[in-house]
């Protein structure tokens, strides 16, 4: 009993701020363009700025596993190729195939994985989830490039190899991660003056981000398929986590790296996933389904991950 105490008080505290946001709105406290201009603020300064500071500040080489990296690059590589073939093989019209792929795999590190490791182990699990964070997303994104733009290849819904590289290459939380990576390789100190601005400023950013996906949840975008939706939420929520377990616990990794990895495999479906698609001629209103479905169900896959983890000893 006092375990399943434990992992809500570290699961609920991340679900009720989502709660704030949703109330907020709804007492017109807080309203669409406040939000769009959080959901800015947070992805081009806060999280750059949060990433930046952890990772910098960090010793890589003692928060550095890249084992744990490559087996978590694997698993999203081989879950993106199999989601997007079974969408062909079940009959998906071009606009779904790329969204179902992406929401089964994509997942929200930067708002719900990082806000769940911290409140669950802490700085230390904060640093080395940003790390990980840092070679994860440039392969989430290109991923999801890759299945949005491919069902559209031959009515020239791809994009350009300049847009492609422009949606990698300047992606603020890329660049963040690599500069901070750069700057701890170089051990260079940070002005005690700059680590105090960077630690009251980065403070406010995982709160804002989870009262932004509360602000922005909609039943209007529970609309669409609510069938593959599941199916999208099954595969990201409980397979993605799964699957990933197995890979790193065959590799050797274990403790504090296993229970990071496990965390944001079981990120649900990125918000920038109903922005995406609506850009690459996807099925919007499904990646928002997805995005809704998921992020309500993985309170629950959340608890029940992190009771295994605990059970185990992590």
């Amino acid at each position: 009993m006092q375990l399943f105490i434990d992992i809500i008080n570290i699961v609920l505290p991340v679900f009720l701020v989502i709660a704030l946001g949703f109330f907020l709105r709804r007492i017109e406290l807080i309203d669409a363009p406040f939000l769009a201009t959080v959901n800015r603020l947070v992805y081009y300064v806060c999280l750059p700025l949060l990433l930046f500071y952890k990772i910098g500040t960090a010793d890589f080489f003692a928060n550095f596993n890249p084992v744990l990296v490559l087996g978590c690059m694997a698993v999203a590589v081989v879950l993106f190729c199999v989601t997007y073939l079974a969408s062909g093989i079940i009959g998906l019209p071009a606009a779904a195939r790329g969204v179902f792929s992406q929401g089964a795999c994509r997942g929200n590190l930067a708002y719900m994985g990082l806000a769940m490791v911290l409140n669950a182990y802490g700085e230390n699990g904060l640093t080395r989830a940003g790390i990980l964070m840092g070679f994860l997303v440039p392969l989430y994104n290109l991923g999801s490039i890759t299945v949005l733009t491919l069902p559209h290849r031959n009515n020239g819904g791809g994009l350009s190899l300049k847009s492609w590289l422009k949606q990698i290459l300047l992606n603020p939380l890329i660049i963040a991660s690599a500069a901070g990576i750069l700057w701890s390789l170089a051990e260079l100190p940070l002005p005690r003056l700059l680590v105090s601005t960077l630690h009251i400023a980065t403070g406010m950013t995982l709160p804002l981000a989870l009262m932004a996906i509360g602000g922005s949840f909609s039943l209007r975008r529970l609309r669409g398929d609510i069938r593959l939706a599941s199916m999208a939420g099954l595969v990201k929520l409980l397979l993605m986590p799964a699957l990933t377990a197995l890979v790193l616990i065959s590799l050797g990794i274990r403790g504090l790296d296993l229970a990071v990895g496990l965390l944001l495999a079981g990120a649900p479906a990125a918000t920038a996933n109903f922005i995406m698609a609506a850009e690459l001629k996807g099925d919007a209103e499904l990646a928002g389904t997805i995005v809704m479905h998921t992020t309500l169900l993985s309170m629950f896959s959340y608890t029940l991950m992190l009771i295994i983890l605990h059970a185990c000893g992590l």
